[in-house]
């Protein structure tokens, strides 16, 4: 059986390695077209797991002035050379901090898009209510930040924004990146094409994390313990994933960074799927479980549910829409 599994995420990865070699050259051809997807980065995307057509629906709610911004934002950002990361950015900061409004008002001196605070070096009032001005400063600020082209959207208008609610701007992630691609007529924010970009297909150790966790179904969910007699959700993978090789951080919030990300929708057997409150938002994952394949999954799920395997969709409510490829 566990020959058959091997077996199985080797022609998987045959398979991953053919898309990741058209990835690089759709990136290719779209730079040679003057624009830069930069790095595969599977945390953006027009739409989030479990959520559906949630860009394309907050998209449709804009007013004109909002719509206007949009595409001052864009039309900005092309002529400065900026990759459509930067516009997304400003798209999701923009909506955050103003709702993609020219407001004369804010807290204490704060006005504008992006809500710039003169007294604070942002510029006369006159100017930080001047939307091109108010643009062209924000991207100003954007790419003299350390290494923002790799961070999540969010991550980085916070980082040119300094916010008091630094999880704000994840909100508007689906509809910024929907509106990249239509407005901007961008055919793939991402970066990532349908594959995987950059990342490792999947491995042996990959195989042997699952035929660990496999060994263990029917034991009991025990929160806290890392086995052998029982295991909670991270528990399970941290001793699947040792039994591999890989050493993975204790808890499911930890292990959500101890890998690759790729588009969760782009699992492969082995993989890490979470469950959050806020998909968005990493900081409420409160579940781990490894993808099987075939839409499986095995996890430690909870009180009075043993080790199992159960069926998966990744429509499933409040699936973050990042999986983890430990030891990549």
């Amino acid at each position: 059986m566990w020959l058959g599994l091997i077996v199985f995420v080797a022609i998987g990865a045959l398979v991953v390695t053919a898309v990741a070699a058209k990835v690089v050259l759709d990136n290719q051809q779209a730079q040679a077209g003057g624009v830069s997807l930069m790095s595969c980065d599977a945390s953006v995307g027009p739409t989030q797991p479990g959520q559906g057509d949630r860009g394309a629906a907050d998209a449709s709610k804009l007013n004109d002035e909002q719509r206007g911004i949009v595409a001052l934002i864009i039309s900005i950002g092309k002529q400065r050379s900026l990759a459509p990361r930067a516009w997304q950015v400003a798209i999701q900061a923009g909506m955050t901090e103003s709702g993609l409004r020219n407001l004369t008002y804010g807290d204490r001196d704060s006005q504008g898009i992006f809500q710039m605070r003169p007294s604070m070096g942002w510029g006369s009032v006159a100017e930080v209510t001047n939307p091109t001005y108010a643009i062209n400063k924000f991207y100003d600020v954007l790419v003299a930040v350390p290494d923002w082209e790799n961070k999540r959207p969010g991550e980085a208008a916070q980082a040119v924004e300094r916010s008091g609610f630094p999880l704000a701007y994840h909100k508007w992630e689906p509809m910024a990146a929907t509106l990249v691609e239509k407005v901007g007529q961008v055919t793939d924010v991402v970066g990532c094409g349908t594959g995987l970009g950059n990342l490792l297909p999947p491995s042996q150790a990959a195989a042997q994390a699952i035929k660990f966790a496999l060994g263990e179904q029917g034991k009991p969910y025990l929160w806290g313990a890392t086995g052998p007699n029982s295991y909670d959700c991270s528990g399970l993978m941290l001793r699947a994933y040792e039994s591999a090789g890989i050493i993975l951080p204790r808890t499911s919030r930890e292990q959500y960074h101890a890998g690759a990300w790729l588009p969760v929708r782009e699992a492969q057997p082995g993989d890490l799927l979470f469950l959050a409150t806020d998909p968005s938002d990493p900081t409420s994952i409160h579940h781990v479980m490894m993808y099987l394949g075939d839409g499986k999954i095995v996890e430690a799920q909870q009180d009075g549910v043993p080790v199992h395997i159960r069926d998966f969709s990744f429509d499933e409510h409040e699936v973050v829409p990042q999986a983890v490829r430990p030891g990549v």
